[in-house]
């Protein structure tokens, strides 16, 4: 595969430059032609800002942005957006109400543009017999479609879409997300999903870019990230682990939870903290405790519990066949069998 999209060293602040802090800061990443890339980190890390500069409604204050090997922004100077073959799918839809479907569809394109794609698009997606229908009479799936079909009738090699699914309900949301791949492949375009939500990023994506504070922490595949977090923020915020400090404690280290034995890899040495998930964990109710279950989750095949262990709160999969209550203590330990990693190299670790 040839790089489609490329961004190197790229910082940006937004105001006159005496805000405090960056926005972005030294973000250097691709994107291969036909990719879906997901942009994911929680709110205010500077995903949508990234978009922004993509698609040319900023400009860089440091670095490139490259399409094709041309470049389209830089400190010195941007392309407008009409001219990058940029395509834009919006969290709200961004429908112009007093058009129809049809007209919304074609509204990007030039005057005489031949409209056969808009056609395709409109009967791939579902709404070839809902031309005609204007976006208050279409239902929250209709219209992310529409914006979708608009997005891509120009035929844009690169589409940036800005959550896209977070107005929907559950159901809708799970199936134009599984959708969205095989259109954008179908209509040879590659795709910059931003989202917040890991569970969506890692299920769809090919690469999964994990940004926090305006850095880049990693960008790997959705195994890789899985496997081998870069570093602590990544294995918290995808994977949803426990991280724990480790104290020296002569052949062991000491932990919160109890001690755990150094593994013989050499760089295990200089490891400061260690990474659970919940899984790796089991609690004993007892009065004597000295962790509190401060609530739980009914997830269908297990309970999730929130339990307090000192200035620690910690995520804890729980059988179903042993329920446990609100406000009961308890002791907290490792479950035999299962590995942590540890911080920093995201060195596997034996937990017993």
């Amino acid at each position: 595969m040839t790089n489609h999209l490329q961004i190197k060293g790229l910082w940006y602040h937004y105001g006159d430059g005496s805000a405090e802090g960056w926005t972005l800061q030294s973000i250097n990443m691709n994107l291969q032609r036909g990719e879906l890339v997901g942009l994911l980190g929680p709110s205010g890390c500077g995903k949508t800002t990234l978009l922004r500069l993509i698609a040319g409604f900023e400009q860089p204050v440091r670095g490139t942005i490259c399409i094709d090997d041309h470049e389209v922004a830089s400190s010195r100077g941007m392309l407008p957006p009409e001219r990058r073959s940029i395509g834009m799918v919006f969290q709200d839809y961004a429908l112009f109400p007093h058009l129809d479907a049809w007209r919304n569809t074609c509204f990007g394109l030039r005057r005489g543009q031949d409209t056969s794609r808009a056609e395709w698009l409109l009967e791939m997606l579902g709404l070839a017999d809902l031309r005609h229908r204007y976006p208050h009479q279409l239902s929250g799936g209709q219209r992310q479609r529409l914006a979708l079909a608009r997005a891509l009738a120009p035929g844009p090699s690169l589409v940036l879409l800005d959550e896209p699914f977070s107005n929907l309900d559950v159901e809708v949301r799970l199936r134009l997300r599984s959708e969205l791949a095989g259109v954008l492949q179908t209509c040879g375009a590659s795709g910059l999903l931003v989202t917040h939500d890991p569970q969506e990023a890692l299920a769809i994506c090919d690469r999964v870019a994990v940004l926090r504070n305006g850095e880049l922490h990693q960008c790997a595949s959705p195994s890789d990230l899985v496997q081998k977090p870069a570093t602590p923020f990544v294995g918290r915020f995808v994977l949803q682990g426990n991280l724990l400090p480790l104290n020296m404690g002569g052949e062991h280290w000491l932990t919160p939870i109890g001690p755990l034995s150094k593994p013989t890899e050499p760089n295990a040495a200089k490891a400061t903290e260690l990474m659970v998930d919940d899984q790796a964990l089991q609690i004993q109710q007892d009065p004597r405790g000295e962790a509190l279950i401060q609530g739980r989750e009914f997830l269908g095949s297990h309970w999730l519990l929130r339990v307090e262990l000192g200035n620690h709160t910690l995520r804890v999969r729980q059988p179903l066949e042993r329920p446990v209550k609100t406000g009961e203590r308890c002791f907290v330990a490792f479950r035999a069998g299962q590995k942590g990693l540890l911080f920093p190299g995201a060195i596997p670790c034996p937990l017993c």
